[in-house]
């Protein structure tokens, strides 16, 4: 890789944390995998000062785990990690949604009748990459629709994580299509107002999806299928 020279107004810890959360989120660097300080700097045309300062505002967002004297790592999970974390996402979506339904259920619905439109394109497209990142937009809609500040922060504090799992379920054609189903589906429950039968929707789809989590991680180094 050559080096890459950064321009614009943000600082270069900003855009250095950018570059390195992108290739983390793709997948580019693997679970539980090393990062370089010295390599990184060299590949950015920067010095390691940037670098070290974008590794501590990756551990805030659960990408990285700086370990003293011994280096920085792609954040690695293990099958109660995947747990807690779907757990997590189920409290904070849920309560969203529930929020969201009684005030606003048909913005909502529109705005995720959007989404599932181009879905279905990425889908048709053979697409999966593009696929996942609107996976994580119609997740993200549901909390931001929910109007409350504080759950926002809450979930923003692990969507980068639950967006690397995601490219990671991305590999997998079939989990795609049955992906797609219960987003249309839980998009035509929620349009239709039927907020007790979207709820039940979502969480059988998180619950899903975290054991669709541990059965792929479980297949790659950096991770541990226990529970």
């Amino acid at each position: 890789m050559s080096p890459r020279t950064f321009r614009g107004s943000r600082s270069l810890a900003d855009q250095a944390a950018e570059h390195i959360r992108r290739h983390i989120v793709k997948g580019d660097y693997q679970l539980g995998e090393a990062l370089s300080e010295t390599t990184l700097a060299a590949q950015l045309g920067v010095s390691k000062t940037p670098v070290r300062e974008a590794f501590l505002r990756l551990e805030t967002e659960g990408l990285v785990d700086i370990q003293p004297q011994r280096g920085t790592f792609v954040f690695r999970m293990g099958a109660a990690e995947v747990r807690a974390l779907s757990e997590f996402r189920d409290v904070l979506e849920s309560a969203a949604l529930t929020l969201a339904m009684p005030v606003g259920a048909s913005a909502l619905g529109a705005a995720l009748g959007e989404i599932v439109s181009d879905m279905e394109k990425a889908l048709a497209g053979h697409d999966a990459a593009t696929y996942r990142e609107h996976d994580s937009r119609f997740h993200e809609c549901i909390i931001r629709h929910s109007g409350n500040a504080y759950l926002v922060e809450a979930y923003d504090r692990i969507a980068f994580r639950v967006q690397t799992l995601r490219n990671k379920l991305s590999q997998e054609p079939a989990l795609n299509q049955r992906s797609l189903g219960e987003h249309a589906e839980l998009h035509r429950l929620i349009a239709a107002g039927d907020e007790a039968d979207a709820l039940a929707l979502l969480r059988r789809h998180i619950a899903t999806t975290n054991s669709d989590y541990k059965a792929t991680l479980g297949r790659e180094p950096g991770t541990t299928g226990q529970s």
